[in-house]
């Protein structure tokens, strides 16, 4: 299955792995590796089920770390965004040895709402799961949508989004599904507090799927990592605000 599982790489220096978010791909990476791949030796793939990668099959968050690692750069920054968060904070606290530094972008440790948590709740998820089966495309526009709700330049996150989307092959119906059981169930709050490597926490504060309320919460349990806050972007500032975006990124690693 490793075999099957292709990757892509630019330019030299410290090695830093981008991993893209649920219902997208790595189009969505275009202008960041654009402006990063000058300073770094930049390596990006599709998740399992998606664009190139759409072949490969994984049933579970452990899984997909498998297959990531199996090929990754032996040490290497990784940065994920949104459920890729999840997947990078995953690889960090399975192979510490591998990741120097741990970037995770408008993502969260526990996406779900709980009684002690706030998040997304779970009818939003619920509803996407049923949309899946019925109308794939619409329930990808829709989700595209919530990312750039209050976003001030909404209007031309959900362009960007759905060029990256419409950019490679659909992806699977089975890896999109075990994404959302992946957002609904995955809880590392309390597995990160253990987390010894540099970590970046980046925030969108009008992101309307990772509540900005969280990020105090998140800062007084990991004590260890830092924050940064973009004001007027939703849950992609790398898109919305890509200069800030480069510079924080290059900021922290160097």
């Amino acid at each position: 299955m490793t075999l099957q599982f292709k990757w892509h790489r630019a330019g030299q220096g410290p090695d830093l792995v981008l991993i893209h978010g649920w219902g997208i791909n790595v189009g969505v990476w275009q202008d960041v590796i654009r402006q990063l791949s000058p300073h770094y030796c930049v390596h990006w793939c599709d998740l399992p089920g998606y664009g190139d990668n759409a072949t490969v099959v994984a049933t579970s968050l452990n899984d997909i770390v498998v297959q990531l690692l199996a090929q990754a750069p032996v040490k290497a920054v990784w940065l994920g965004w949104s459920l890729g968060g999840i997947i990078a904070s995953q690889v960090a606290l399975t192979a510490p040895q591998r990741v120097t530094q741990l970037i995770t972008v408008a993502s969260s440790p526990c996406f779900m709402s709980r009684t002690d948590w706030t998040g997304i709740q779970p009818r939003v998820l619920a509803n996407f799961q049923t949309q899946l089966v019925t109308d794939f495309a619409l329930t990808i526009e829709r989700f595209l949508v919530l990312q750039a709700l209050g976003s001030r330049t909404a209007k031309e996150d959900i362009r960007q989004l759905k060029a990256a989307v419409l950019s490679r092959p659909q992806p699977q119906l089975a890896a999109l599904t075990l994404g959302l059981e992946l957002l609904e169930t995955v809880d590392l709050r309390q597995s990160l507090t253990a987390l010894l490597q540099p970590w970046l926490r980046l925030y969108g504060r009008l992101d309307a799927l990772v509540p900005i309320k969280t990020e105090p919460v998140l800062s007084a349990q990991y004590p260890q990592s830092q924050r940064y806050i973009f004001t007027d972007a939703s849950h992609a500032p790398f898109m919305s605000h890509l200069d800030e975006f480069i510079t924080v990124i290059k900021t922290f690693m160097d």
